[in-house]
């Protein structure tokens, strides 16, 4: 009896097909897992173009198909160091954008050695359920890290720099004369050699960074892990110290309106202020006159001077806990530059009207001079609007305060109208005492003095791009992206589990907004915030303007920071260029490099994130190591096949708590979950639980935090549905855990 072919499958059936496969497919191993023959390949071919136009799947070599952006089965990759595990890390050399698919480096069977953080290597991939990669290298390719930070030791072994990040774990061998005037014990910068032969890759110490594990240090791992410059070329400095104010020649007068302006206690660089007064247009009830004033950094930073290269090359000031690595000398940035209270200073500045209801009515940009009236921080003016105001802002109180606070309500107004993604995700603060060591970590408190100024900026560069488009000169926008349809795929699901809906089809940023507003003060808010964080794209800087979805706005550039953002000095040169208000407006050859200057200030502006990131671990990392065996309450506020990452209460430190140290059983990854679950005892540890834990280890020079969970449980979430009742597929190969077993539940 010939049994009856199978039923034809369905694009579901299809997409989980393909999505399942570890390496890409083509369409006859297709037809022949689902025994399509016949007339039937014709139709499955159809189906299959339907679901490449619908951007579900997309064909690579060999016209093979596989979910979009998945990596072909070889392909050259580059290490990048150690998981918590031991495991080999590595990310593919040439990928572009963000969500960086995560490769485990598979060990050599043939004994070969083992692959140092970042060599290059031809590798075969196979693609896990779970979206990350397991490699099998196919061959050795040449290329290494330039230079390593590290620590000089000398011991049994001869010398050797021992790498600061603790993902390396293969020490440098020191050439004979390379150690310069660093001593044993000092944190260094080195130089890796070309490999001549076996054994460990050889160093040579390039820049002595001071004695290891001294507070000053700290920021110099992250600054130079990451690449930073911190030396200006002497050009530049020259071209810096001989600049002057200029006269009012082709300015206007600005001195005598009282702008002021409002920065963190700590700041050192002010590059805007602000003044508001009521529109007295008849035509506009209600509204308000604005003015913002930046520094005129276009001024002083001429197109293709030696300022201008070390301005584009650097894209950015980083701003770490003991210091600023600036992107402009400090003559400019501290000097000519900064609009400090009282002292003449160029400006580039924005007249805008906006009516009662807070919307802009139009704008008008000028070249001006300007004098400061004062120097206000955000806790004096945030005293001054809850009616305890100081010596200095008592006098302004009238004349200055309450109108831009005014004003600012009637901007909060409209971005409320609008609709904007505003997520609650507290940011450490790291107070350092005389000595530089750790005196406080603090959740930087946002209050209506920052909204203000974070306000009268929006609408600053809104005004900037619109002059821009409708001047027709090229300009570079400040782009966010929506959401990618695949984060979303999982998170709108999770979401309506535990009880919060996201509206289905196109979303604007006010249906985020409105599950954040549901969810705020209740336990889950952590959670909830953490995954619509994860479901954003990244901001970025392009020519080809697509609107900033966050704020909610069709036209954006950063027009209001050009001492710390090269973006922002590009936009003041176009804003020149555009309205005829000088010669050093944007040139021809910076209109044809635009598109590669956006790509690399995008660049620049993660490098800094990610380094000053970094030192604020480091830092926190420093603080907690006085503070070994001490227990700390927190959240799980990440799950990984290897662990779950606790962040404690108030410190808002981010530690490890390895797999191996939960109670011994074999913990299964539901990445779609965000859960481990133990396959036996079935404990559950799940993004946004609470939890106990105590420092285990902690390692600032490492950039690490060892936590341990006290007792064995974590608290879940009250309210939620069991993990396994979530939507979502097991996505990894169970853990084994070591910790104490737990005993059997009935």
């Amino acid at each position: 009896m010939t049994r009856p072919p199978p039923p034809f499958p369905t694009k579901d059936q299809l997409l989980d097909f393909i999505r399942d496969s570890p390496t890409p497919v083509g369409r006859r191993e297709i037809a022949r897992a689902f025994r399509i023959s016949g007339d039937d390949r014709v139709r499955l071919k159809a189906l299959l173009k339907d679901l490449e136009a619908d951007g579900a799947v997309e064909r690579g070599r060999k016209r093979q198909l596989a979910p979009p952006r998945t990596l072909p089965e070889v392909a050259v990759i580059e290490t990048s160091g150690t998981d918590a595990d031991g495991e080999c890390l590595a990310r593919p050399l040439h990928w572009q954008g963000d969500d960086v698919p995560r490769i485990f480096v598979m060990p050599d069977p043939a004994g070969q050695a083992a692959l140092g953080p970042g060599e290059r290597v031809l590798a075969r991939l196979r693609r896990s359920p779970d979206g990350t990669y397991e490699a099998r290298v196919l061959r050795r390719l040449l290329g290494g890290p330039a230079t390593v930070v590290g620590i000089y030791e000398y011991g049994p072994r001869g010398a050797r720099v021992r790498p600061s990040d603790r993902r390396q774990k293969t020490d440098y061998a020191l050439t004979a004369d390379g150690a310069g005037d660093a001593e044993p014990g000092d944190l260094v910068l080195a130089e890796v050699l070309p490999a001549t032969r076996l054994g460990l890759r050889q160093v040579r110490i390039v820049e002595r960074l001071g004695v290891a594990g001294a507070p000053r240090t700290i920021s110099l791992i992250a600054i130079h892990q990451a690449g930073i410059p911190t030396q200006f070329p002497p050009a530049a400095l020259v071209e810096a110290e001989g600049r002057t104010v200029p006269d009012l020649r082709g300015r206007e007068d600005l001195r005598a309106i009282p702008l002021v302006t409002i920065d963190g206690a700590d700041a050192r660089d002010f590059d805007d202020a602000v003044f508001a007064e009521p529109d007295d247009d008849p035509a506009n009830p209600g509204g308000w006159r604005l003015l913002v004033a930046i520094a005129d950094v276009a001024h002083y930073v001429r197109p293709g001077s030696a300022l201008d290269r070390e301005a584009r090359n650097r894209g950015n000031s980083c701003y770490f806990p003991d210091r600023v690595v600036p992107m402009l000398p400090e003559a400019l940035s501290n000097g000519l530059c900064s609009l400090v209270p009282g002292e003449p200073r160029a400006c580039l500045a924005v007249r805008m009207r906006i009516d009662a209801r807070g919307d802009l009515v139009d704008h008008a940009f000028v070249r001006g001079l300007m004098r400061s009236a004062a120097r206000l921080t955000y806790e004096q003016v945030q005293a001054a609007i809850e009616e305890t105001p100081d010596d200095t802002t008592a006098p302004l109180l009238d004349a200055v305060i309450r109108p831009l606070l005014a004003a600012h309500r009637a901007l909060a107004a409209a971005r409320a109208r609008r609709g904007t993604l505003d997520l609650d995700l507290p940011e450490r603060v790291i107070r350092l005492d005389p000595q530089g060591r750790v005196a406080a970590i603090e959740v930087r408190r946002q209050t209506d003095a920052h909204r203000l100024i974070e306000e009268f900026m929006i609408l600053a560069n809104v005004a900037a791009a619109t002059e821009m488009e409708r001047r027709g000169v090229p300009c570079v926008y400040r782009i966010h992206d929506q959401p990618d349809a695949l984060k979303l795929e999982g998170l709108r699901p999770f979401l309506e589990a535990i009880g919060y809906g996201l509206a289905k089809g196109a979303l604007v940023p006010a249906h985020f907004t409105h599950v954040l507003k549901a969810v705020a003060g209740r336990p889950e808010a952590l959670l909830v915030n953490e995954l619509i964080l994860r479901a954003q794209a990244q901001a970025a800087y392009d020519p080809e303007n697509i609107g900033h979805f966050g704020l909610a706005l069709r036209r954006y550039a950063h027009f209001t920071s050009p001492i710390r953002r090269y973006a922002d000095l590009l936009v003041h040169r176009g804003l020149i260029r555009a309205l005829g208000l000088g010669s050093d407006g944007l040139t021809d050859e910076s209109v044809a490099e635009m598109e590669r200057t956006a790509a690399h200030v995008s660049m620049t502006e993660r490098r800094a994130a990610e380094a000053e990131r970094d030192a604020i671990d480091r830092y926190t990392a420093a603080h907690l190591a006085e503070r070994t065996g001490e227990t700390f309450g927190g959240r799980i506020s990440g799950v990984t096949r290897f662990g779950i990452f606790v962040r404690l209460d108030g410190i808002g430190a981010d530690g490890l708590v390895p797999v191996s140290a939960l109670p011994d059983d074999f913990y299964e990854h539901l990445e779609d979950r965000h859960a481990l679950v133990g396959t036996k005892w079935g404990r559950i540890y799940r993004l946004g639980a609470r939890v106990e834990v105590r420092v285990v280890d902690a390692d600032p020079l490492a950039r690490s935090l060892l936590f341990g969970l006290v007792g064995s449980d974590g608290a879940d979430l009250p309210g939620l549905p069991p993990v396994h009742d979530l939507p979502g597929r097991r996505r990894s190969v169970p853990t084994r855990g070591r910790g104490s077993r737990p005993r059997p539940r009935g």
